[in-house]
């Protein structure tokens, strides 16, 4: 029977896959951004090309399997699942938090899946907060050597906690220990929230830090104050966690936001993506990689088929989009004015 952070791994899938873990009357932002239709594209759609690289990597589109589990034996059955379709599409592909590597003995095969995931991106994971709990470099190093991970992602994470009844609560004076983390790591170390979103300033003060790309993660998808508030005993916090059940901010103000600040840095969409038109807005606004998490779930637990095949809908999505506007690669799609934001047309400007 499964313990301790094993059973919480378990817990969070579980819920994720049945229970209503989203925000209440939250959105991602993105329907404020339309597409503005070209019956006359001048292009073979069948020239359409969507790949792209990161972590000096090629991929065969513009997307990632965002973090999500680990830990445990349903885990374990998931992220293989999620590693060989990963391959097979050329996505690159994050793990859930790696601190059950390092803290249990169990289900450690759900946390290695380089076998399966050869060639694409592959990042490992880690609560920053953990670097306020005996966690530092040489932890850090040994999760990467483990996951032969090309980069390490820091997750922060502090609403979550708050909510979890077992939670780390310290977040003071993390941004030095991030900086010598970053430093000293032989890989690159990105962040990312987990769905509550990074704004401009706070990817600036990572930057500076020596954080190589930011995963905004912003909310409009899964709210883990909610999921949080499923798991957990405590009535007072239960109760608390309702007032933040529309807590973060858009994913769409994330990425705009951030882009403002830092105009080169990688950005990685996540939260609550779920077509390929929401890629192809993210991008539009700054996105260059993006994220899909419990889009992929339900599929990972069934079988390899059934992920690759809502990857092939969301690549697909993302072509005729391109198709729709007339642009033949990412590039034409980021710098396209064939978008309406908020009703202004950049086709008029």
């Amino acid at each position: 029977m499964e313990e301790g952070i094993n059973k919480r791994k378990t817990e969070h899938i579980r819920l994720c896959l049945t229970d209503q873990v989203e925000g209440v009357n939250q959105s991602t932002g993105l329907e404020g951004i339309a597409f503005i239709h070209n019956a006359l594209p001048e292009i073979n759609f069948n020239d359409i090309e969507i790949g792209s690289s990161f972590l000096n990597k090629s991929l065969q589109a513009p997307f990632l399997v965002s973090s999500m589990t680990g830990g445990s034996k349903l885990a374990a059955e998931i992220n293989q699942n999620l590693a060989v379709a990963a391959e097979e599409k050329g996505w690159a592909i994050a793990l859930g938090s790696t601190r059950a590597l390092l803290e249990s003995d169990a289900h450690q095969e759900s946390f290695l899946i380089r076998k399966q995931a050869p060639t694409v991106p592959l990042i490992a994971n880690l609560g920053a907060v953990q670097l306020n709990y005996g966690y530092g470099a040489e932890e850090a190093q040994r999760i990467v050597d483990r996951t032969e991970a090309d980069s390490l992602v820091l997750h922060l994470n502090s609403l979550q906690e708050v909510i979890q009844d077992e939670g780390d609560l310290n977040f003071e004076s993390l941004l030095p220990k991030i900086e010598k983390l970053c430093k000293t790591l032989t890989v690159p170390v990105g962040v990312k929230e987990v769905g509550f979103g990074i704004d401009g300033t706070v990817a600036e003060q990572l930057y500076q830090a020596g954080i190589s790309y930011i995963d905004v993660a912003g909310a409009g998808g899964t709210s883990w104050s909610q999921v949080e508030k499923l798991r957990s005993q405590d009535p007072l916090r239960k109760a608390a966690a309702e007032a933040f059940n529309n807590w973060g901010i858009p994913t769409k103000d994330c990425i705009v936001s951030v882009r403002s600040k830092l105009s080169q840095v990688p950005i990685v969409a996540s939260g609550g993506m779920k077509t390929g038109v929401d890629a192809a807005k993210a991008i539009t606004i700054g996105a260059d990689l993006i994220g899909f998490a419990r889009k992929l779930l339900q599929a990972a637990t069934e079988s390899v088929d059934a992920v690759i095949r809502e990857m092939e809908q969301i690549e697909l999505e993302l072509k005729i989009v391109m198709f729709g506007i007339g642009a033949r690669n990412l590039s034409e799609l980021k710098n396209t004015k064939r978008i309406s934001i908020m009703g202004k047309s950049l086709l008029e400007s």
